[in-house]
């Protein structure tokens, strides 16, 4: 049998837990967060958004379905450790060609196994995510007054911008599936595959932009409409991309946002944003759409959000006209969607693409189409009528082919 090699998790609380190395060895830093989903570990590692969080997953069970190569939403591992309570030892999947363990080691990611995990989200969920740290190998044998020194000099997640960490450094194009609708540019700020798959689907010629594209370069492209990605950091800390918006907005392009791309709107749309105290990271939060009345099952990992009021309808402050809070938490009231009433924008807090998780709100990119198309043809279409014309689509539509509908082993978005 191979010897277990020991390793510990250390809050900034002081709150401490031993259980074993489970992928590189080392020490890594981060903010320790917990994640909820039972399915698509491999979805959450690989998604940018977590860059600089230290993942708790809270299904017992990882690993049992290996990874492959269909199922990562970029090229690389992103969490900066992995927590996990009982890592599977084999692998048993048809889909398979290597394990977690594997691919954790690949990419240099710390990790942490046999420890209760259900213990170190309950201590999140009283205290609020927190600083944390990972220690294996030699790092290990540091002093506890010394592990916890390094664990709380580390830098705090409110107020980085790590969108330039996990952007693309050269523009790249999709191209569209079907009837070409238009030019399309995606903002980088950490994007999934899987959104850009699906925007192509919908005829959208994708160009693909880095986090610090210029208005002047955004103007010669001269595209149809305007996407933000999902991303990690602080949206606080984000004003080039503000700006950027803002300006895009005074053009009178279409704008959608998803996650990162929500706060973005929200702040250029002159309101504020706020860190929650231990967020949204799950593949099962219900929200509800403010337009239709439906609930839906949807796929979440953030721990910032707009600051608005539900159910009012609102005055932009620097003058871009009307504004409400399209979706919200039924969990908490937090604000999960905006729509622009006099303008053609809205954004949504999750995760629409949901891979892995629900598709109960893909025909949010059908209502995108649409709101393009009608730009394009001449037909007045802000975002308030693309929302009471676009109806909701069946959640088995559009499936991938690959394995986002079947997807892999035991964990999150």
């Amino acid at each position: 049998m191979t010897t277990r090699e020991r390793a510990l998790l250390v809050l900034e609380d002081g709150t401490r837990y031993e259980g074993w190395a489970y992928g590189a060895r080392g020490r890594t830093l981060g903010e320790v967060v917990f994640a909820t989903g039972m399915t698509g570990y491999q979805e959450t590692l690989t998604d940018p958004s977590y860059a600089g969080q230290i993942v708790v997953q809270t299904a017992p069970h990882i690993g049992n379905t290996g990874v492959n190569d269909e199922d990562p939403e970029s090229g690389r591992i992103w969490v900066a450790g992995y927590v996990v309570r009982d890592p599977s030892r084999i692998v048993s999947n048809h889909r398979a060609n290597a394990s977690l363990d594997d691919h954790l080691e690949r990419d240099g990611i710390v990790g942490i196994s046999g420890i209760d995990t259900r213990a170190v989200t309950r201590r999140i969920r009283d205290a609020g995510a927190m600083k944390g740290g990972v220690f294996s190998g030699a790092d290990a044998d540091l002093g506890p007054d010394e592990q916890l020194r390094v664990v709380r000099e580390q830098t705090d997640m409110t107020g980085q911008n790590l969108s330039a960490a996990v952007s693309t450094r050269e523009e790249y194009v999709l191209e569209p599936e079907g009837d070409r609708i238009g030019t399309l540019a995606v903002l980088d700020l950490g994007v999934k595959t899987s959104t850009l798959r699906y925007l192509a689907a919908r005829g959208f010629e994708v160009h693909v932009l880095p986090q610090d594209v210029s208005i002047d370069r955004l103007r010669e492209l001269d595209p149809d409409a305007l996407f933000y990605s999902n991303g990690p950091g602080d949206p606080a800390a984000s004003d080039a991309q503000v700006e950027l918006l803002r300006e895009t907005l005074r053009d009178g392009r279409p704008f959608f946002g998803i996650c990162f791309g929500n706060q973005l709107l929200g702040r250029a749309l002159g309101f504020g944003t706020y860190k929650l105290p231990f967020g949204h990271r799950g593949i099962n939060q219900p929200v509800l759409d403010t337009t239709t009345g439906r609930v839906e099952i949807t796929s979440q990992n953030h721990g910032f959000a707009v600051d608005a009021p539900v159910g009012e309808v609102l005055e932009s402050p620097i003058g871009f006209g009307r504004v409400e809070v399209s979706h919200f938490s039924l969990n908490d009231n937090v604000v999960e969607g905006l729509r622009a009433l006099d303008i053609p924008a809205f954004s949504v807090q999750y995760h629409p693409e949901a891979a892995a998780g629900p598709h109960d709100s893909m025909y949010l990119f059908d209502r995108f189409r649409d709101m393009v198309i009608a730009r394009r043809e001449g037909r007045p279409l802000d975002a308030a009528t693309a929302a009471a014309t676009t109806p909701a689509a069946d959640p088995t539509h559009d499936r991938p082919s690959d394995s986002s509908a079947t997807t892999t082993g035991s964990s999150n978005d």
